[in-house]
């Protein structure tokens, strides 16, 4: 009696072993815990130390850029010398936005609308390897719906000649605008995640699509009429898909001649990484020949379905008050667009007579 069988030590050893690969394995992760936190605390005052060097930096470029822009206006400073500095300063911060500096730098607003979707969550991509992944994304993203913005009204105005003799079901067409607002929400969404990470889009840019998101949503509610009288109530419809149609011709061409620009102007130190399309204001001497009649077309077209729109409301003919909000949105991004266009295209004259003085020079 009292005697240990074999059975029993090897239940015991075996107990006693795992007890001890318990301890030794939280004996690991305690240790790790401690060099995990010594690893953070020595590299957050490392972050600190680089932190204040590159704020000291921005704010020494900030003095000089207005340093010389003094000089230029007293007479001081010869135009052609600050211009030579200005563009050594354009590089110089192209350095400090363009690589993992720009993470020690302060970040633009999120704004209230990434915010009211996402609420207080920091978007800011820590390396920029992660934000060109966020900004390459955006433009397949854009070069898909370009097609389906093509693709989507062109189908419905085939299919109203075809099969629906002339008048277009309420279901196609709500769809397409359901659609069309998750489109705008989620290209609004993304461009403002890129302005955070430090992308230069135009701020009318990203209205442009506030208004076409709440167009979209106002259209929902548009009580789509048939017959009688069809072709008449829906012509409001019939127009806004052609528009549409070249709203997606202007977007294929945008995407494909633009972003090589952007490229050139990167590899020549005149644009960031992270700088994007912008939209319908952007052009090269190559392609503004073939842009802009398309541009100044799509805006008198806009400006002119939105004008239908109204006059539709006010005789009487369809009063909702739906029509009423959707034209006028329609001509107040026609006018706004038309104005940008005309500023890219004035810009581009200065600089293009700025380069012709200094080579006759």
């Amino acid at each position: 009696m009292g005697v240990t069988t074999p059975a029993g030590e090897n239940g015991h050893d075996a107990e006693r072993g795992l007890a001890e690969e318990a301890s030794r394995l939280a004996d690991i992760a305690r240790e790790l815990r401690d060099s995990a936190s010594t690893l953070i605390s020595r590299t957050w005052n490392e972050e600190q130390a680089l932190r204040q060097r590159a704020l000291a930096l921005d704010s020494d470029l900030r003095r000089l850029q207005s340093a010389i822009d003094s000089a230029v206006k007293n007479g001081s400073l010869d135009p052609k010398n600050a211009e030579k500095m200005d563009e050594e300063l354009y590089r110089t911060r192209c350095v400090l936005s363009d690589t993992d500096v720009a993470f020690l730098l302060p970040s633009k607003a999120h704004g209230r609308f990434l915010k009211m979707f996402l609420g207080p969550v920091d978007v800011r991509a820590p390396r920029k390897e992660y934000q060109l992944k966020v900004k390459e994304e955006y433009n397949k993203y854009r070069d898909r719906t370009a097609i389906l913005f093509l693709l989507f009204p062109s189908t419905l105005l085939v299919l109203r000649s075809w099969i629906w003799n002339g008048c277009f079901p309420a279901l196609p067409v709500q769809l397409y605008q359901a659609w069309l607002l998750f489109l705008y929400t989620s290209l609004a969404l993304r461009e403002n995640v890129l302005r955070v990470n430090g992308s230069d889009i135009r701020p009318w840019w990203i209205y442009h699509h506030y208004c076409a998101m709440l167009m979209a949503l106002v259209s929902l509610t548009w009580e789509i009429k048939g017959q009688p009288d069809c072709a008449y109530k829906q012509r409001g419809v019939q127009l806004f898909l052609a528009w549409a149609m070249m709203q997606g011709v202007a977007m294929l061409l945008q995407n494909r001649y633009q972003r090589q620009r952007l490229y050139t102007r990167i590899a020549l130190g005149k644009a960031k990484r992270m700088d994007v399309v912008w939209g319908e204001t952007a052009g090269v001497q190559g392609q503004l020949w073939l842009l802009c009649p398309i541009l100044f077309i799509l805006q008198v077209f806009e400006a002119y379905v939105g004008m239908l729109l109204l006059r539709t409301a006010l005789v009487g003919a369809v009063s909702e008050w739906q029509v009423i909000v959707c034209g006028i949105l329609l001509v107040v991004m026609a006018v706004v667009n038309f104005i940008n266009t005309v500023q890219t295209l004035v810009a581009k004259s200065r600089v293009k007579a700025k380069i012709k003085r200094s080579k006759s020079k």
